[in-house]
């Protein structure tokens, strides 16, 4: 080709239509070599942390083994904090006489009229101080074996006095309307049991329903269908024959001891129960025997202190 013909050729304007493919081509591959370098550099401390913080954001627990069982004062409390046990003192009442013979407290003046003695009064009242005690510490025992149906909202663990009180809720318990035990709480109630066996008192296990008027045809009424539930427990508790059966009452109570007016759903779900109650001590009983002496006891006979404790 001529000079004038290369003169005379007109290319199009802009650049050619090969660089666009070429600086694609070119952005890729500068992009994939970033991908990898920014891989290779990883920070392993950068990663722990963020893989913890994502393990305490979605719950992932620790299983952790301890040597002893917790401890606590309070069976509200969800975290128990060892303690260190203290000895405590026997109570002790003491009476001064001359007469040798006399083997029993004398709790009547000479008008014949019913009183209780100071010093009885406060004997009793630190024996019943001594018993709350003892039932707070089997109570935290009960609740460290039960945490975890504690957390579902399965069972509850309470005190009131000298009495504590495991409350079985019929949630995961019984069918509506049935005595049945459910295969899933047989589990529960042998942890119950595992505690009953190292825990002194007299056991009452009581049934309890809502005040929805009862509409099948196994039992008559409500009546019937608590004690049936109650009666259930307790047979499981007597599974292990090393349960001693004449420390428990088995009784039903239908709706006339409800936690909670039965006005809602919810209300009466928590009415719907089975209590485990351990009396810790006899001293309420001692002293109600006391205050019904006859007025016309001329023997004068008192309370043996084998009778209070």
């Amino acid at each position: 080709m001529s000079d004038d013909a290369e003169q005379d050729c007109k290319c199009p304007p802009g650049i050619p239509a090969w660089m666009a493919t070429f600086a694609d081509l070119m952005s890729l591959l500068m992009c994939f070599f970033v991908l990898l370098l920014s891989f290779s550099e990883m920070d392993v401390l950068k990663f722990k942390q963020l893989a913890g913080s994502m393990r305490e954001a979605f719950g992932v627990q620790n299983q952790i083994k301890v040597d002893d069982i917790p401890r606590g004062t309070s069976v509200i409390a969800q975290e128990f904090s060892p303690g260190r046990p203290e000895p405590t003192p026997l109570n002790e009442v003491r009476q001064m006489t001359i007469n040798n013979d006399l083997n029993t407290l004398d709790v009547r003046s000479k008008e014949g009229e019913q009183y209780i003695p100071d010093a009885l009064k406060g004997s009793l009242e630190a024996l019943r101080r001594q018993l709350e005690k003892e039932a707070e510490m089997e109570a935290v025992e009960f609740a460290a074996s039960l945490s975890q149906e504690i957390g579902e909202g399965a069972v509850e663990v309470e005190t009131d006095g000298a009495r504590i009180i495991i409350r079985v809720k019929e949630k995961g318990s019984f069918d509506s309307g049935s005595a049945e035990l459910k295969f899933d709480s047989i589990p529960v109630l042998a942890k119950i049991r595992d505690v009953l066996l190292t825990v002194d008192g007299q056991v009452s296990i009581q049934g309890h329903t809502d005040n929805v008027p009862y509409s099948g045809t196994r039992f008559e009424s409500n009546w019937d269908l608590s004690a049936a539930r109650a009666l259930a427990v307790a047979h499981e508790m007597f599974a292990d024959p090393r349960m001693d059966q004449s420390r428990f009452t088995v009784s039903g109570f239908a709706d006339t001891h409800a936690l909670v007016p039965n006005d809602t759903p919810d209300n009466r779900a928590r009415n719907r129960r089975v209590e485990i109650v351990i009396q810790k001590g006899r001293q309420s009983e001692a002293l109600e025997q006391i205050q019904a002496r006859p007025d016309n006891d001329t023997e004068g006979r008192g309370l043996a202190p084998d009778e209070i404790f």
